[in-house]
């Protein structure tokens, strides 16, 4: 339990006690961080009370301080500063925290296995290569998994390709008609890339149609819907739902170089999956769940025999769940993909990584799965993330202006290669060192910079300041890890020691305020987990990893640790940034960013 629930814990005790006539809710009491400015570690708000016992603050301050004092072996004075009560710690609790944990790298809480959670994220479609876009998507499912992880729960990482359906049959179409049989080998071209560059090739053919339509006096809308290369498409599509031997064979052809190219960056980003869905393989589960409907009423069909859901009622419009065609839309495949993936795992939890231009689908789709009666309805969670612009603005795949992941990736690596160079920093590593560093460097810049922010808000991408050695970037907090294992090094000490390195510390001096500082910003660690968890918010671990940082460096630039005042203050400088060095690298680990121990 950290101090900060301790206190709220004394905090209760005290009002129980003093005010017996009176019940309390825990959950009101507010304990905070003490404001530089006053006196004091943490502070315990008065005002939710204040009404509640018709006492005057400075009344209800000096019991409760009292109280605390006498009943708590946590606390060596107080003091009252308008209606804020600042306990201060004894030092013997923070000596005691750090030389229980200084050596200390595991901060997960017990695995439960039955807190079962998937984090479903990436889910890219098969007609084209992973883009910038992405990267926000994946390294949130990424970094929210592991958070999840370290919270006890079962977690199981997902991944939904979108490998059917008409913008598959656009890619297929374009390459019929203009590849002449081109490959990945015979190309050279990536296989996600060949095929993506035939989804561009299908929307330049199908606008200049639609324009020569409308130039010869066809109205836009039917020239839009009778353009030939958009019919030819759409017969792709009918036949590939058919089973059209000659059609699945060049679909799993061109998906198979997309998986290729795939793998080659999810490799590249360290990105893992436990499962990986085909939404071929569950959109027949979905029209089975149509069919369900129907027969319970929940469905109903029109003339064309579509399919649709009257959702009016429940303040939203009617939404089609299959064509008159019978061929499935992107909802049917996302109902069985649900079902599916619930009992393949009986999950507590359902998380959807998705950008916030679908939340009216997430919405939708879990209210359509609790009036089918479905079990999973109630476990869906949309962890829903603002798009990334580039400088120069939002990105289209379809017109060919997005930029791909893979180049993204490869010019932080090149930035990062550039900086390191310019800094003169490259004496004594190897060439397999540098590019290991270059490599950890750029893709740490791309991760933090995106992860950093809340998910909810939207946010703009510069390169250059991701890679920022000041700002902050991943790049200033793993300088500073780099510099702790500098000093860990020239004093012979592992980055992580056993516990019984420091066996003959005895804490008998007083602790300075940056010292007393890191100490208390290491032992709330476990709380900013917690709350990362429950909001599902790697922003959150982000800001507390740089707080750390910079403070470490303020700490460090202050206090000498090789020169210290005497063996003891050495010692006990020495445990700090050890501490701080295993937070550091399971907080940035969480985020999926390696911490170099050279830079």
């Amino acid at each position: 339990m950290t101090l900060a629930n301790k206190i709220k814990d004394a905090a209760f005790d005290a009002l129980s006690n003093l005010y017996p006539e009176t019940t309390f809710d825990k959950s009101i009491i507010n304990v905070n961080e003490t404001k530089p400015e006053f006196t004091g570690n943490y502070t315990i708000v008065l005002f939710p009370f204040v009404k509640l016992l018709r006492q005057k603050p400075d009344v209800l301050g000096n019991s409760m301080g009292e109280y605390l004092l006498n009943n708590s072996d946590l606390f060596s004075r107080y003091d009252i500063v308008s209606g804020f009560l600042n306990m201060t710690l004894k030092e013997s609790i923070l000596y005691s925290y750090l030389l229980n944990n200084f050596c200390n790298s595991d901060f997960n809480k017990p695995y439960r296995a039955d807190d079962k959670v998937m984090v479903e994220y990436s889910s890219p479609n098969t007609n084209k290569p992973l883009h910038f876009g992405h990267l926000r998507n994946i390294f949130l499912g990424a970094a929210v998994s592991e958070i999840l992880r370290a919270d006890g729960k079962h977690v199981v990482k997902a991944n939904l390709i979108n490998d059917r359906g008409i913008h598959i049959c656009k890619s297929m179409i374009a390459w019929m008609h203009y590849a002449e049989g081109a490959t990945p080998q015979s190309s050279g071209i990536k296989g996600d890339h060949l095929v993506g560059d035939y989804y561009v090739k299908f929307n330049d053919v199908y606008k200049e149609q639609v324009a020569k339509m409308v130039a010869e006096g066809i109205e836009e809308k039917l020239a839009e819907k009778s353009a030939p290369i958009m019919q030819d498409a759409q017969d792709l599509l009918r036949k590939w739902e058919a089973g059209d031997e000659e059609v699945r064979h060049l679909w799993a052809t061109m998906n198979g170089w997309v998986y290729d190219g795939f793998d080659i960056s999810y490799k590249k980003l360290g990105i893992t999956f436990d499962k990986v869905y085909h939404e071929s393989e569950t959109y027949l589960l979905g029209k089975q769940l149509v069919e369900e409907g129907l027969s319970k009423g929940v469905l109903f069909k029109k003339e064309d025999g579509s399919v649709w859901i009257d959702l009016k009622e429940d303040g939203l419009d009617e939404k089609l769940l299959l064509r008159g065609d019978g061929t499935s839309v992107y909802i049917t495949q996302d109902l069985g993909t649900a079902r599916l993936k619930y009992n393949d795992f009986h999950i507590n939890q359902s998380v959807y990584v998705i950008a916030d231009e679908q939340n009216y689908h997430i919405q939708v789709l879990k209210l359509i799965l609790k009036k089918l009666g479905e079990p999973c309805a109630d476990g869906i969670y949309h962890l829903s993330y603002g798009m990334v612009e580039l400088p120069t603005g939002k990105m289209k795949s379809r017109e060919g202006t997005v930029v791909d992941a893979d180049d993204m990736v490869n010019e932080m690596i090149a930035l990062s290669k550039e900086q390191t160079e310019q800094s003169g920093k490259t004496e004594g590593f190897s060439e397999e060192e540098l590019s290991w560093l270059y490599e950890t460097i750029g893709l740490g810049a791309l991760k933090f910079y995106l992860l950093r922010v809340d998910p909810k808000k939207k946010m703009i991408f510069n390169p250059k300041d991701s890679i920022d050695l000041h700002g902050f970037t991943a790049t200033f907090i793993q300088y500073a890890h780099a510099r702790i294992c500098s000093i860990l090094r020239k004093e012979g000490i592992p980055t992580t020691p056993s516990s019984n390195l420091f066996a003959s510390f005895i804490p008998n001096q007083e602790l300075l305020k940056l010292e007393k500082e890191v100490i208390l910003l290491t032992e709330q660690y476990p709380d900013i987990l917690s709350a990362a968890s429950s909001e599902f918010n790697p922003s959150a671990v982000c800001n507390y990893a740089f707080t750390l940082a910079q403070l470490f460096n303020t700490f460090y630039d202050a206090h000498s640790i090789s020169k210290a005042e005497n063996e003891e203050k050495k010692q006990l400088r020495l445990m700090i940034v050890v501490h701080v060095a295993a937070i550091l690298r399971h907080s940035m680990g969480l985020l999926g960013i390696r911490m170099p121990e050279k830079m």
